[in-house]
C-alpha cells in the first residue's frame, strides 16, 4: 500500500476545515447566533470556535467533531461538568447542541461565556517575551489551589494511564508511582490562558497527580528558558517527589505527541528534562 502524497493530505486537511466551518455556522444558526471574528481551530482541527454575538451579549461558540466511539464519556462532557467548579476564571456553559453525521461521526456545539482578556499565547507552548504580571501569577496560585481541593468523581489521569504513557516513551523499567492525587485541569497550556486571567478548555479536568498542572506549565515553557525557570521557582511542588513524578508524566506525554508531529520545538528540552529527573 502506497503512503499518500503531501498534496493529498494538505487537501484532505484544507476540505476538513471547510467543513468545520460549516458545522461551526450549523451550530449558529441552531443558537441564533452570528460569528464575528475568524475561527480558530483546536489541536488536530478536532475543534473549531469564535466570538459569535447573541441577543443579549457576546459569546464563545465552539463545535468539537468525534469519531463515534469517542464521542463519549469526561473528556466528552468536560466543559458542561466543570461548571461544577465554582470560584474560578472560566467560561461557563449556556448551551449544548449535538447532532450525528451519518454513523462514523458526532459532532458536539456548544455556548460559553465569552472571558475578557487575549491569549497568553497563540500556541500551546511559550513565546519568546511572555512575562505575566506578578497579579496575574497571584490569581493562577489560587485558581489552581481552589481547583485542586475540589471534590469530583471525574478522572483526568488515573495510575493506569501514568504507567502506560511512561513505560511506552521511556521503557518497561520506568516507574512513577504516584501517591498523591488531587483535582487538576489536565491541560495547562499557555494558550488555555488569558491575560486577564482566564482559564480555558476544561475537557480533560478531574482527579491527577499532585503537581500536574505546575508540570504541565512548565514543560509547555521550555522553549522560553526564563520563563521557565519562573515557573519553577513559583511552584515549590515542582521539585518535590510529587512535583518530579508529575513531570515524569507530562514529559511522557509531550514527548508521545512530539513523535506525532506536534511541538517539534518541545523534544530537545523535553529529553533534557527528562535525563534531570531520571539521574
Amino acid at each position: 500500500m502506497t503512503s499518500p502524497r503531501p498534496d493529498d493530505i494538505a487537501e484532505a486537511d484544507r476540505r476538513f476545515r471547510t467543513w468545520m466551518r460549516q458545522n461551526l455556522q450549523r451550530a449558529a444558526r441552531h443558537f441564533g447566533l452570528t460569528v464575528t471574528a475568524e475561527p480558530v481551530f483546536g489541536w488536530r482541527d478536532r475543534s473549531i470556535g469564535a466570538p459569535a454575538d447573541a441577543p443579549d451579549g457576546r459569546r464563545w461558540l465552539r463545535v468539537v467533531s468525534e469519531q463515534t466511539q469517542w464521542a463519549q464519556g469526561h473528556a466528552w462532557t468536560g466543559n458542561a461538568d466543570a461548571d461544577a467548579v465554582a470560584g474560578l476564571p472560566k467560561p461557563r456553559l449556556l448551551g449544548v447542541h449535538e447532532w450525528a453525521e451519518g454513523d462514523w461521526r458526532r459532532q458536539r456545539a456548544e455556548v460559553l461565556t465569552l472571558l475578557p482578556g487575549r491569549p497568553c499565547s497563540p500556541t500551546d507552548t511559550a513565546q519568546p517575551g511572555l512575562a505575566p504580571a506578578e497579579e496575574w501569577w497571584a490569581r493562577l496560585h489560587d485558581a489552581l489551589r481552589s481547583l485542586a481541593a475540589t471534590p469530583t468523581g471525574r478522572v483526568s489521569t488515573d495510575q493506569d494511564k501514568v504507567d502506560r504513557r511512561v513505560r511506552a516513551v521511556f521503557g518497561p523499567t520506568v516507574e512513577v508511582r504516584v501517591e498523591r492525587w488531587e483535582t487538576v485541569h489536565g491541560d495547562l497550556h499557555w494558550a488555555n490562558l488569558l491575560d486577564p486571567l482566564g482559564i480555558l478548555d476544561w475537557e480533560l479536568w478531574g482527579r491527577g497527580p499532585v503537581g500536574t498542572d505546575a508540570a504541565t506549565l512548565y514543560c509547555y515553557s521550555l522553549t522560553a528558558p526564563e520563563l521557565a525557570r519562573q515557573v519553577r521557582a513559583r511552584f515549590p511542588v515542582l521539585d518535590t517527589p510529587d512535583g518530579r513524578r508529575a513531570l515524569l508524566y507530562v514529559a511522557a506525554r509531550l514527548l508521545h505527541r512530539a513523535g506525532l508531529g506536534d511541538h517539534p520545538g518541545l523534544t530537545g528540552p523535553l529529553q533534557g528534562l527528562v535525563k534531570e529527573l531520571l539521574i
